[in-house]
């Protein structure tokens, strides 16, 4: 087993609730699930046993892994079934999704992005912002499956040649086109040291 570095208990995965039309997103889930588990890390996600979202806990489960879901009451039965809520490590279900945000934040050390749609989008853009607002330094990972992630590095290069991000130190995350390699390089990145961040701060943001 990997011998972790104390701060790293638990990785946040936002992915796709659909499974996308490459079965290299699936694929790349499930190595990602399975390289979590072997190295004893949690899995907090966004609940949803369908897709991505339920290839990966799969597969953080099937190898003897934590999979925590934490999901909006409205999306209970849109995103999963109750009866797969059920088979969870352990399932949070929230208000809103403003609730689920946080908490997904605050059970967790690092930030992992598979392929995804748009709230996949929005939740990776949301750490970013707070990570240059110095809210956190938590690892930050764009798992840049068959260059899905490609055009938002663009746009994020462009905004900065542009003047519009003058913190990009704060803001770039890590960009890793093999999921078999996620796993050590949170750890080697965190080795260095991570802020846990400020979640009551950021609860008011």
């Amino acid at each position: 087993m990997t011998t972790l570095t104390p701060r790293i208990k638990s990785i946040c995965v936002y992915c796709g609730s659909q499974p996308g039309r490459n079965p290299a997103y699936k694929a790349a889930a499930q190595t990602l699930g399975r390289a979590m588990a072997e190295a004893g890390i949690d899995l907090v996600y966004g609940g949803g046993t369908k897709g991505i979202m339920g290839a990966v806990a799969d597969a953080v489960m099937s190898s003897g892994g934590k999979a925590i879901g934490i999901i909006p009451e409205f999306l209970m039965d849109k995103e999963a079934s109750r009866h797969s809520l059920g088979q969870l490590s352990e399932l949070h279900v929230t208000r809103d999704m403003h609730e689920r945000k946080h908490m997904m934040f605050e059970r967790s050390d690092a930030f992992v992005t598979l392929p995804g749609g748009i709230g996949t989008l929005e939740e990776i853009i949301e750490i970013m912002t707070w990570a240059q607002l110095g809210r956190h330094t938590k690892p930050m990972v764009l798992a840049n499956i068959n260059g899905f992630w490609d055009p938002l590095n663009a746009l994020l290069a462009h905004m900065t040649g542009e003047g519009f991000i003058h913190t990009a130190h704060l803001v770039k995350p890590m960009v890793i086109n093999d999921a078999a390699g996620i796993v050590p390089a949170i750890l080697a990145q965190a080795a260095g040291g991570t802020d846990p961040g400020e979640p009551e701060l950021i609860s008011r943001m």
